[in-house]
Parts: C-alpha cells; sequence; structure tokens
C-alpha cells in the first residue's frame, strides 16, 4: 500500500509541474482527483509512514531537479570548504597567544599538539618556535613535568645515536632549548 502511495504521490508531483507549465490543462480534474485521494490515504498512515512517505517524495523531487539541472547544463557541484589543519590551528592559536592575550582563550587540543610536535623543524618553524619557548614559560603542572620527563627521554635516545642527520641535530637543539628554560 505504501509503495503505490509513493508511486502515485509521485505522479502527482510531476502531474502538478506539468500541469503549472500549461502542458497538462486537460489533466486538471485527475489531479484534483488524484491530489484529494492521496491526501485522503495520507490522513490514515502513521507518523512513521509519513515520514517515510516523505522522504521518498523529497529524494524524487531532488532526483528529478537534478535531472532538469543537468539537461539544462547546469552543474549541481557543491564546493567543499578547506578545513585547516592541526598545525594551522596549532600555529594561529601560538600566534593569539602572543599577539592578542586578551582575547586569547586555553585550548588544551592546541597546547597538546604544541608540545607533541614543537621538535619538528617543518611542523613548528623557527619562527613559531620562539613564541613557543615564551608559551613553555607559563606552562605548569603535570603538562610542565611530562614534557620535561619526555625531552630528558628524547635527549638520551639522541645522545646514543649518530648525529650526522641536520634535522636530528636540529631536533637536539630545541630539546636542549625546551630542557634549558623548563629545568
Amino acid at each position: 500500500m505504501l509503495e503505490e502511495m509513493v508511486s502515485k504521490s509521485v505522479d502527482l508531483n510531476r502531474n502538478e509541474s506539468l500541469y503549472t507549465c500549461g502542458e497538462l490543462d486537460s489533466c486538471s480534474f485527475s489531479c484534483q482527483f488524484v491530489a484529494t485521494k492521496a491526501v485522503e490515504e495520507e490522513k490514515e498512515l502513521s507518523a512513521e509512514e509519513r515520514r517515510i512517505l516523505e522522504r521518498k517524495l523529497k529524494k524524487e523531487r531532488k532526483k528529478e531537479e537534478k535531472k532538469l539541472m543537468r539537461e539544462a547544463g547546469i552543474s549541481a557541484k557543491k564546493e567543499e570548504t578547506k578545513k585547516p589543519s592541526g598545525s594551522e590551528l596549532a600555529l594561529e592559536y601560538l600566534t593569539s597567544w602572543s599577539e592578542n592575550p586578551k582575547d586569547w582563550k586555553f585550548q588544551k587540543t592546541r597546547q597538546t599538539w604544541l608540545l607533541l610536535h614543537m621538535y619538528d623543524k617543518e611542523k613548528v618553524p623557527d619562527t613559531y618556535f620562539s613564541i613557543l619557548l615564551e608559551y613553555l614559560e607559563g606552562l605548569k603542572g603535570s603538562a610542565r613535568e611530562v614534557t620535561v620527563q619526555k625531552a630528558e627521554a628524547l635527549m638520551k635516545e639522541y645522545d646514543s645515536a649518530d648525529l650526522d642527520d641536520p634535522n636530528l641535530l636540529n631536533k637536539c637543539e630545541r630539546i636542549r632549548q625546551v630542557l634549558q628554560l623548563l629545568s
């Protein structure tokens, strides 16, 4: 029964749109009859059945609209908005902290990202690293303790490693700066 109503309602929508365009002048009586019948049958539906019927009708209308737009040569592509990456958000957070402290608001996720990636020169460039060192001066509690512990562990690991790699040298230098600041 529901499938019949959906097909009748879809036919009704098509007939109504065609009639309003003036292509079906002789069909006004049948359209009104089908519309009246569909409304009466719709009253007999439960709320769930009505919701399902409305969703199916909406889906059919959208298909018809897309088809008409394709025929008219209009593309219906939606532009995707580019979301800023974690690094961009974290560096923006750091800049906001240094340039506009009144409007700055603490964000745990941004601080965590900065603490995890502060030794990577590609993710936190030198210009931001100096600001990050200032930010780290105010670091308190377990975040400060954990940062010192991780820096010490990394320093021990890199002391035993071969320091021929320039990236490794940069990391070691940053670790030393963090340890000097926080210890």
